[in-house]
């Protein structure tokens, strides 16, 4: 059996559905499933079982000789949260018991680390070890992120196979519940419909123009990819970067967003709140040369043909992905 946590959120009803596309339906979903605004996102997957999270930890310690692989997707993800109790809950010591049970039955395992763990980038995007110790990240998420990635790479006992996915900005089908935390694509889609313009942040650097403030983009198409490949290939163990290695900007985003739509361009800009204005990144890109040199040969989807495929076939006809 392959477990997925998080299997009611974004990202791994996404690379659920990859699963059941692969033929694979013995999947043991785990979130929590009581809240009807995800409905669309899991109801469609075919899998043996769905557990309540907070029933999991136990669950699968009774039941790891059945379990084959666990992909561990499930988080508090809201960067707006600061009550640090939650993230030590939801994030750190859940990740922590499941990587326990992993590493006393030897089962390989595949958990979300975030870009987040890398601050303001004062020591670049590289997903190398030895800075983990050294990164500052920007909010209690992203410390939490990489608390664990810390307590990973401290263990000297560990499962046959692990790896820490550094996801940098995901976007695409299945996000419609994550409101604020949604991607700008989103809700530039929204304010297009509502308004017929998109409002972005201004800049307060003068080496930026307004819009210009640039992030790598990833579809969440191209991360449930490469989850299935570590999942078949199992390459080294370690932390991995999952971006596609080329920033593109917000007006780039919003630009693309209108093109889909067969729209006018129409951008407006506004200033940064001054609550989030010295901690707002300017930059950010991952170095994929660590997942490349493993042999991971798939390639990215261009900004272009990503905002395509997910306004077009998802977003305008309000469609989850299956």
């Amino acid at each position: 059996m392959i477990v997925v946590t998080g299997a009611a959120g974004f990202i791994a009803s996404v690379v659920a559905g990859m699963l059941n596309q692969k033929g694979m339906e013995d999947l043991i979903l785990v979130d929590d499933f009581s809240k009807m605004e995800k409905k669309g996102n899991f109801e469609h997957i075919r899998c043996q079982k769905r557990i309540d999270r907070n029933s999991f930890i136990q669950w699968f310690e009774d039941h790891s000789n059945e379990v084959d692989f666990i992909i561990h997707l499930g988080a508090r993800t809201d960067t707006t949260e600061f009550d640090e109790a939650v993230f030590q809950a939801l994030n750190i010591d859940y990740t922590e018991a499941i990587w326990r049970t992993c590493t006393r039955h030897q089962i390989p395992l595949i958990y979300a680390s975030s870009a987040a763990t890398y601050g303001l980038g004062e020591l670049g995007y590289d997903d190398r070890h030895d800075i983990v110790d050294r990164l500052k990240p920007l909010n209690p998420y992203g410390q939490s992120k990489n608390e664990i990635d810390r307590y990973i790479l401290r263990q000297e006992e560990q499962p046959p196979f692990w790896a820490g996915l550094k996801f940098f900005n995901v976007y695409g089908p299945n996000e419609y519940h994550k409101g604020s935390m949604a991607s700008v694509i989103l809700h530039a889609f929204k304010q297009i419909n509502e308004t017929g313009s998109v409002r972005l942040f201004k800049s307060h650097r003068p080496d930026y123009k307004d819009g210009q403030q640039q992030r790598d983009f990833v579809y969440v198409k191209d991360i449930a990819k490469v989850i299935l490949w570590m999942m078949e290939h199992r390459p080294k163990s370690g932390l991995y970067n999952v971006g596609t290695g080329k920033a593109r900007s917000f007006y780039d985003l919003a630009d693309n967003t209108f093109k889909a739509l067969g729209k006018t361009t129409n951008i407006e800009f506004i200033d940064t709140p001054l609550k989030i204005r010295d901690k707002y990144q300017y930059f950010t890109e991952a170095n994929m040369d660590k997942l490349r040199s493993v042999g991971y040969t798939e390639p990215f989807t261009s900004l272009e043909d990503g905002v395509t495929d997910y306004v077009r076939n998802y977003l305008l006809p309000f469609k989850f992905f299956s």
